[in-house]
């Protein structure tokens, strides 16, 4: 069933109050990756040039104790969107108050502000994670309709989410929640095919939901990055000290067996025996690892085997890194399954955020892509085929 979006109501006049994801990576006060900000701007620009009041809030970080408050301030966040969007974006910093409800009543049509990190509201008793039922009541009151456009915590019932929702007249998807629906979502309901799926990332266990789903619904799984020593040891092959749990080998066995064929794994690897960047020792099969020796990439064969494979391919999810991609010397394999899903112009493409859209991100390929994902955990649990509090809320046509 499809959901509503910003397009199906009229925000003229109205207080419009937007959850957008502003979860970005900071490092001493600066935004090192504004993707999150970038994708919400559809959504603010359509309300303000509507008329709309646009009321922003995210969260940022985890805010455990006053202390974190400091280096978890939405204060940058607001300032860099101020010049994205060359317009006023008012900041309040705080969450609830007369000094918020003020400033929210003196708003025009067409202005934008923005109050401070929901997590603050963590600091005493988790009220904003664990969606406190006054707190969502209050939120709520502050707004006339509600926009979600946070994917990235649209795997949670947050009181900024699930209980302003509960607590409000209208409800509907901003147009980068819309997007995620029709891409994660459509890949997984209704795939064009080949519908080849790639995972990579360092755990079997964190993926074990997300590969029994896909086994279902992909023509073809690809598994890569650290996940691949525990199959490839599942398999009998010994694996030298790379990344393996052991205590999930029998249930790399199961899904092997499930798979009867689809899961396709890397044919060679390069090895090392220090996690440095340092240029490998030597590529080859995994039978060439010696017991001191790691594998933290994937060789040239597996990038040519999982190119022809992708080839075909009509539908394209990719969910984690092939390699240690942050080191130049094992990013090949991260970058050549970059460059093969770059040459299908007619496929659907997605990423499924995470390592894996800062890889894309990183090394160019962004445009390449048809749709990168904002959220990482809600990009898997969408994956997994799982129900999405954050999108469930959301009315529907």
């Amino acid at each position: 069933m499809s959901k509503k979006t910003i397009r199906d109501i009229e925000v003229s006049g109205k207080k419009v109050l937007i959850r957008v994801d502003f979860n970005v990576p900071m490092q001493d006060g600066e935004i090192t990756d504004e993707n999150r900000i970038v994708e919400a701007l559809p959504t603010i620009k359509y309300v303000v040039e509507n008329g709309g009041r646009a009321i922003l809030f995210s969260h940022l970080g985890r805010v455990k104790s006053v202390e974190d408050k400091a280096s978890a301030t939405l204060a940058p966040v607001a300032s860099r969107l101020q010049a994205l969007l060359q317009k006023e974006v008012k900041f309040v910093p705080e969450t609830r108050g007369k000094v918020l409800e003020d400033a929210i009543n003196q708003m025009q049509d067409g202005d934008i502000l923005m109050f401070e990190n929901t997590r603050f509201e963590d600091i005493e008793g988790k009220k904003e994670s664990k969606n406190d039922a006054e707190l969502g009541k209050y939120w709520a009151s502050l707004g006339d309709i509600f926009v979600n456009d946070a994917f990235g915590t649209a795997h949670r019932a947050h009181a900024s989410n699930v209980g302003i929702a509960s607590n409000i007249k209208e409800t509907v998807a901003g147009f980068l929640l819309e997007k995620e629906i029709k891409f994660i979502g459509g890949a997984v309901s209704n795939p064009k095919r080949p519908f080849v799926a790639i995972l990579g990332g360092a755990k079997v266990s964190d993926k074990i939901e997300v590969i029994s789903n896909l086994l279902n619904v992909a023509d073809k799984v690809i598994i890569g990055g650290g996940m691949a020593y525990t199959f490839l040891k599942a398999q009998g092959f010994e694996v030298g000290t790379s990344l393996c749990e052991i205590e999930k080998l029998d249930l790399a066995k199961e899904l092997l067996e499930k798979a009867n064929g689809k899961i396709v794994l890397p044919i060679d690897f390069r090895f090392t025996k220090e996690f440095e960047n340092e240029p490998a020792s030597h590529v080859g099969p995994i039978t060439d690892i010696q017991p001191d020796e790691m594998a933290l990439d994937i060789g040239p064969k597996s990038i040519e085997l999982f190119a022809e494979i992708l080839a075909t391919a009509k539908t394209v999810v990719w969910n984690g890194p092939m390699g240690v991609f942050e080191m130049s010397n094992y990013a090949y394999g991260t970058i050549g399954v970059c460059e093969s899903i770059a040459k299908l112009p007619t496929a659907t493409t997605i990423v499924g955020g995470g390592d894996s859209a800062a890889a894309a991100i990183q090394f160019g390929f962004a445009s390449k892509f048809t749709h990168i994902s904002t959220g990482g955990g809600a990009s898997l649990e969408y994956l997994e085929g799982k129900v999405l509090p954050g999108i469930e809320i959301v009315a529907n046509k």
